[in-house]
């Protein structure tokens, strides 16, 4: 039976998101990706956190790159080189939380994670043994999640499909189209660049091809014009966020995309591994608002004068009456019977 290391491309495999080498954690560098394979040398939780607020690793990533700065800081702790103290584990939760305000699903992680510490604190247990073990259970219901996603997700695919996504929708996005294509299903994905850091060009795009399927490279602002041609029959991407009564924040551009696909009768199906069942609707959602020079250049080349003004708002909010169904590890739910079944 096939795992899911069997399928994911380079950027996916988990020891090239983030794992401990030596005396440094390495971060494998999307920012850098498909052109080369390069790694971020980070010694700190504070140089982890560094790295996932300057989209070294994005989308997923981040939420493995904390837990492994948080089995760093435990071997630290473990050798007295750091104080093993509930108050080094608690600030180092807090600070990795808030580099990426809008998914929740990171931040949630790091409390189950950090009580366990604080649980095996009170015990005087090597607290990087029971952190390595959680990691490893992680890991595990992670890839039962993104099968049983992934599986639901090629069922709704059907042969002949155009699939239009948006940003880097990682595991269970990438797994759905491979299983479609072991169907024997013939798809195509259209992957628009996603600007300003181009995660559909750079990411989303490249992995395609690495599992062998059809894709299709377009800018941001042909979405509408394409699906007006035929060509999309489904829209499909990551969400960072779900609430409860089903209103979901994604990579900015996700909105506007739905609300073309809306328009022109083609169902969206976001992804969504963790319903974050705490919050309730739009305004339930942070929306992490970065820095507006970043719109003002691509990968550090300037695209306009210096002192034109941006804004760079990097999530946007789908409300749920545009979305067909959200793909879960407990399968297709409607986003008004999340209550019902989280």
């Amino acid at each position: 039976m096939k795992s899911l290391k069997d399928y994911m491309p380079f950027i996916l495999q988990p020891q090239n998101i983030a794992r401990i080498e030596g005396d440094v954690i390495l971060i494998g560098d999307r920012r850098a990706y498909p052109l080369s394979q390069e790694f971020v040398s980070c010694a700190s939780v504070e140089d982890v956190a560094v790295a996932i607020e300057t989209m070294v690793t994005q989308g997923g990533g981040p939420v493995r790159a904390a837990m492994i700065a948080i089995l760093f800081l435990a071997g630290q702790a473990d050798r007295g080189e750091v104080e093993k103290t509930p108050e080094t584990f608690i600030e180092a939760k807090k600070r990795l939380q808030i580099t990426r305000p809008t998914n929740t699903t990171m931040a949630r992680v790091l409390e189950r994670l950090v009580e366990i510490i604080l649980k095996n604190l009170q015990k005087g247990k090597e607290l990087s043994i029971e952190v390595n073990k959680f990691i490893e259970d992680f890991q595990k219901e992670y890839e039962s999640y993104s099968f049983a996603m992934a599986e639901t997700g090629a069922g709704l695919i059907e042969d002949g499909d155009g699939v239009l996504t948006m940003c880097f929708a990682e595991t269970s996005f990438i797994l759905s189209i491979a299983l479609a294509l072991e169907q024997g299903k013939n798809i195509t994905v259209f992957s628009p660049e996603t600007r300003p850091y181009l995660q559909g060009a750079r990411l989303t795009a490249p992995c395609l091809m690495e599992v062998g399927a059809d894709v299709t490279l377009i800018t941001d602002s042909m979405c509408a014009f394409v699906m007006s041609q035929g060509k999309i029959q489904k829209y499909m991407t990551a969400v960072d966020i779900v609430t409860s009564d089903g209103w979901a924040a994604n990579k900015i551009g996700t909105f506007q995309n739905a609300v073309c696909a809306g328009y022109h009768g083609i169902p969206y199906f976001p992804f969504a591994i963790d319903p974050d069942m705490t919050r309730k609707g739009r305004d339930g959602i942070i929306i992490e608002e970065r820095n507006p020079e970043e719109v003002k250049m691509i990968k550090g080349i300037p695209t306009t004068r210096p002192d034109m003004k941006a804004y760079y708002p990097a999530f946007d909010i789908v409300p749920p009456h545009l979305i067909a169904g959200i793909i879960t590890p407990k399968g297709l739910v409607s986003p008004y019977a999340l209550k019902d079944v989280f």
